[in-house]
Protein backbone atom coordinates (compact mmCIF):
# COMPACT_ATOMS: atom_id res chain seq x y z
CA UNK A 1 0.00 0.00 0.00
CA UNK A 2 0.92 3.44 -0.97
CA UNK A 3 -0.30 7.10 0.24
CA UNK A 4 -0.13 9.44 -2.98
CA UNK A 5 -0.08 13.18 -2.84
CA UNK A 6 -1.44 15.31 -5.14
CA UNK A 7 1.40 17.76 -3.19
CA UNK A 8 1.31 21.32 -5.51
CA UNK A 9 -1.76 21.90 -3.79
CA UNK A 10 -1.88 19.91 -0.44
CA UNK A 11 -1.36 22.41 2.02
CA UNK A 12 1.91 21.49 4.44
CA UNK A 13 -0.13 20.55 7.46
CA UNK A 14 -1.79 18.05 5.56
CA UNK A 15 1.48 16.89 3.99
CA UNK A 16 3.11 17.07 7.47
CA UNK A 17 0.48 14.89 9.09
CA UNK A 18 0.36 12.02 5.79
CA UNK A 19 4.25 12.11 6.34
CA UNK A 20 3.88 11.09 10.23
CA UNK A 21 1.09 8.63 9.69
CA UNK A 22 3.22 7.32 6.38
CA UNK A 23 6.02 6.59 9.20
CA UNK A 24 3.95 5.43 12.05
CA UNK A 25 2.49 2.95 9.97
CA UNK A 26 5.26 1.78 7.51
CA UNK A 27 3.36 3.18 4.50
CA UNK A 28 5.11 4.51 1.35
CA UNK A 29 4.49 7.90 0.86
CA UNK A 30 4.66 9.22 -2.38
CA UNK A 31 4.24 13.21 -2.97
CA UNK A 32 3.38 13.93 -7.19
CA UNK A 33 4.19 17.52 -8.27
CA UNK A 34 6.08 19.90 -10.80
CA UNK A 35 8.45 21.07 -8.60
CA UNK A 36 10.33 20.13 -5.60
CA UNK A 37 8.34 20.41 -2.59
CA UNK A 38 9.83 21.53 0.63
CA UNK A 39 9.86 19.03 3.53
CA UNK A 40 8.82 16.33 1.71
CA UNK A 41 12.66 14.59 1.99
CA UNK A 42 10.86 11.42 3.92
CA UNK A 43 8.74 10.61 0.49
CA UNK A 44 9.32 9.35 -2.34
CA UNK A 45 9.38 12.83 -4.78
CA UNK A 46 7.88 12.49 -8.27
CA UNK A 47 8.69 15.69 -10.02
CA UNK A 48 6.73 15.66 -13.16
CA UNK A 49 6.96 17.60 -16.27
CA UNK A 50 5.04 21.41 -16.47
CA UNK A 51 2.64 19.77 -18.85
CA UNK A 52 -0.94 19.90 -17.61
CA UNK A 53 -1.89 16.85 -15.86
CA UNK A 54 1.32 15.76 -15.86
CA UNK A 55 1.41 15.18 -11.73
CA UNK A 56 -2.15 13.87 -12.06
CA UNK A 57 -1.19 11.36 -15.35
CA UNK A 58 1.68 10.31 -12.71
CA UNK A 59 -0.30 9.69 -9.59
CA UNK A 60 -2.84 7.79 -11.70
CA UNK A 61 0.03 5.75 -13.09
CA UNK A 62 1.40 5.14 -9.61
CA UNK A 63 -1.68 4.16 -8.11
CA UNK A 64 -3.27 0.41 -7.17
CA UNK A 65 -6.55 -1.04 -6.13
CA UNK A 66 -6.32 -0.24 -2.58
CA UNK A 67 -3.92 2.55 -2.40
CA UNK A 68 -4.83 5.94 -0.51
CA UNK A 69 -4.65 9.33 -2.53
CA UNK A 70 -4.95 12.57 -1.13
CA UNK A 71 -6.14 15.28 -3.70
CA UNK A 72 -8.35 17.96 -4.17
CA UNK A 73 -9.07 17.92 -7.53
CA UNK A 74 -12.07 16.04 -8.75
CA UNK A 75 -11.09 15.20 -12.04
CA UNK A 76 -8.15 13.36 -10.48
CA UNK A 77 -10.23 11.61 -7.95
CA UNK A 78 -12.20 10.21 -10.43
CA UNK A 79 -9.83 8.52 -12.17
CA UNK A 80 -8.54 7.06 -9.61
CA UNK A 81 -11.84 5.71 -7.58
CA UNK A 82 -12.12 4.05 -11.19
CA UNK A 83 -9.18 2.11 -9.97
CA UNK A 84 -10.51 1.24 -6.34
CA UNK A 85 -8.57 3.63 -4.95
CA UNK A 86 -9.35 5.37 -1.87
CA UNK A 87 -9.17 9.21 -2.03
CA UNK A 88 -10.14 11.95 -0.22
CA UNK A 89 -8.81 15.83 -0.42
CA UNK A 90 -7.18 17.97 2.32
CA UNK A 91 -10.70 18.81 4.18
CA UNK A 92 -11.33 15.23 4.91
CA UNK A 93 -13.86 14.85 2.12
CA UNK A 94 -13.58 10.92 1.07
CA UNK A 95 -14.58 10.70 -2.56
CA UNK A 96 -16.22 7.00 -3.48
CA UNK A 97 -18.15 5.39 -6.43
CA UNK A 98 -20.97 6.65 -4.83
CA UNK A 99 -20.48 10.82 -4.67
CA UNK A 100 -17.81 10.79 -7.11
CA UNK A 101 -20.23 11.26 -10.33
CA UNK A 102 -21.85 14.30 -8.26
CA UNK A 103 -19.02 15.59 -6.85
CA UNK A 104 -17.42 15.93 -10.24
CA UNK A 105 -20.91 17.53 -11.82
CA UNK A 106 -20.90 20.27 -9.04
CA UNK A 107 -17.12 21.29 -9.79
CA UNK A 108 -17.61 21.68 -13.78
CA UNK A 109 -21.11 23.73 -13.03
CA UNK A 110 -18.57 26.05 -10.56
CA UNK A 111 -16.03 25.98 -13.27
CA UNK A 112 -18.48 27.27 -15.75
CA UNK A 113 -19.85 29.62 -13.38
CA UNK A 114 -16.24 31.08 -13.19
CA UNK A 115 -15.84 30.71 -17.31
CA UNK A 116 -18.65 32.63 -17.32
CA UNK A 117 -17.73 35.83 -15.26
CA UNK A 118 -19.79 34.88 -12.23
CA UNK A 119 -17.58 34.37 -9.11
CA UNK A 120 -17.95 31.77 -6.47
CA UNK A 121 -17.43 31.78 -3.08
CA UNK A 122 -14.15 30.31 -1.83
CA UNK A 123 -12.59 28.56 0.92
CA UNK A 124 -9.24 29.82 1.22
CA UNK A 125 -8.21 29.39 4.52
CA UNK A 126 -6.75 25.87 5.91
CA UNK A 127 -6.70 25.64 9.83
CA UNK A 128 -7.28 23.60 12.64
CA UNK A 129 -10.97 22.94 11.87
CA UNK A 130 -9.95 21.95 8.05
CA UNK A 131 -6.99 19.93 9.14
CA UNK A 132 -8.95 17.86 12.13
CA UNK A 133 -11.66 16.69 9.41
CA UNK A 134 -8.55 15.67 7.13
CA UNK A 135 -7.19 14.06 9.92
CA UNK A 136 -10.35 12.40 10.58
CA UNK A 137 -10.86 11.09 7.63
CA UNK A 138 -7.22 10.22 7.12
CA UNK A 139 -7.06 7.68 10.13
CA UNK A 140 -10.33 6.00 9.51
CA UNK A 141 -9.56 5.44 5.72
CA UNK A 142 -6.57 4.21 6.94
CA UNK A 143 -8.13 1.78 9.44
CA UNK A 144 -10.22 0.52 6.76
CA UNK A 145 -7.57 -0.37 4.39
CA UNK A 146 -5.44 -2.18 7.07
CA UNK A 147 -8.44 -4.06 7.87
CA UNK A 148 -8.64 -5.49 4.25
Amino acid sequence: MKILVDADSCPKEARDLVLRRAKKLNIRPIFAANRQIPGAEDAQMEICSVNENSADDRIVELAEKNDLAVTRDVPLAKRLVEKEVFVLDDRGRVFTADNINEMLSFRNFAVGLVENGLDIIRTANYGKKELKSFADSLDRLLTKINKN
